[in-house]
């Protein structure tokens, strides 16, 4: 046989070879794509959904919403589904069938309903999960401690029902927590005020039926973005503020707060503060010069509106329906 024969069959079997190593890599686990064929059926067969066609790799970023990373080995890391009145349908209970995922997005689905799957939970590589208007309903799923790298967590705008999960503060890294807008019930468990501050950035649990009165553990919560208006909560809600705290906005409209705002000390670092609509009475505290915004109507304050700061750009609607403020914007004092 010729030195150019096995040139020739060497190159055949080379060729066959890489043929066949190529398509048994293609890019896209099996499991994954037997995974995402049945979300697929169980949200209808949207149009939206059209590029997941079997047989096709799913990691080429042909099928829409879908992601792969070689550090996974071309396991499919992020799903994003958004922006569509027209899949109708339950939560799909097969998103608990991809074991790589790390960024769950749904997001703007108005007519997908059902409570959030219990599958939901063996997603524990998941770093950020947003399931967030839409129709869902049901209660809020029970992440364990084994969700060591959700960072956020955002399950606002739905119709999600039930209590607040009290074990949240043992995910180690979780940082953004946002249930607002939702018909959550019951009161804020006293773990709350045990989140890790170094991590913990936002806590967003405005505009609920949530209830009660507050836990002094919240005294230890030390985060920047604090949320809790328009729910049913009352009694002292001082416990939040401090001189010491990296606090950067604080809503607490809305609610039956009723404590002394003259003997609240103040984070000098708070720019964003709305107590409006509550039983709140005194005069102002010190350290307001960096708020550049504020609602304080709707109250029982008494005293002079301070000159300092930013408060020569707050009109009347700061300051309106309280027992006896004065001073500009307000009628002057007597």
């Amino acid at each position: 046989m010729t030195t150019i024969t096995n040139f020739f069959l060497l190159f055949i079997f080379i060729f066959i070879f890489l043929s066949q190593t190529t398509s048994l890599s293609k890019g896209c686990h099996p499991e994954d794509e037997r995974a995402l064929l049945q979300i697929k059926k169980e949200f209808n067969n949207p149009s939206l959904l059209s590029s997941w066609i079997p047989h096709t790799d799913c990691c080429n970023f042909k099928w829409s919403g879908v992601a792969c990373s070689s550090l996974t080995n071309d396991r499919v890391t992020d799903l994003s589904i958004s922006n569509n009145i027209h899949i109708t349908s339950h939560f799909p209970s097969s998103i608990g069938n991809l074991p790589c995922l790390q960024t769950l997005f749904i997001y703007n689905l108005p007519n997908l309903t059902g409570p959030i799957p219990q599958s939901i939970i063996k997603l524990t590589n998941l770093i950020y999960l947003t399931i967030s208007e839409t129709g869902v309903t049901g209660p809020i799923p029970k992440f364990t401690d084994k969700f060591k790298n959700l960072v956020e967590l955002d399950l606002s705008h739905n119709n999600i029902i039930g209590t607040l999960p009290p074990s949240l503060y043992k995910l180690p890294s979780l940082s953004g927590i946002l249930f607002n807008n939702n018909n959550l019930s019951g009161s804020i468990p006293s773990s709350y005020g045990y989140f890790n501050s170094s991590h913990v950035s936002t806590l967003d649990l405005s505009y609920n039926n949530l209830s009660g009165k507050l836990p002094i553990s919240l005294a230890m919560l030390d985060i920047y973005v604090l949320e809790l208006a328009y729910n049913n909560f009352e009694g002292d809600a001082s416990m939040l503020f401090g001189s010491y705290k990296k606090t950067l906005v604080i809503d607490i409209s809305g609610n039956r707060f009723a404590f002394d705002f003259g003997r609240v000390d103040l984070s000098h670092t708070i720019a964003t503060l709305d107590v409006s609509h509550n039983k709140i009475y005194g005069n102002f505290p010190m350290a307001m010069e960096n708020v550049t915004f504020l609602n304080v109507s709707y109250n029982k304050l008494c005293g002079e509106i301070p000159k300092l700061g930013y408060f020569n750009t707050f009109d009347v609607s700061s300051f309106v329906h309280n027992k006896c403020l004065c001073g500009s914007p307000l009628p002057s004092c007597k």
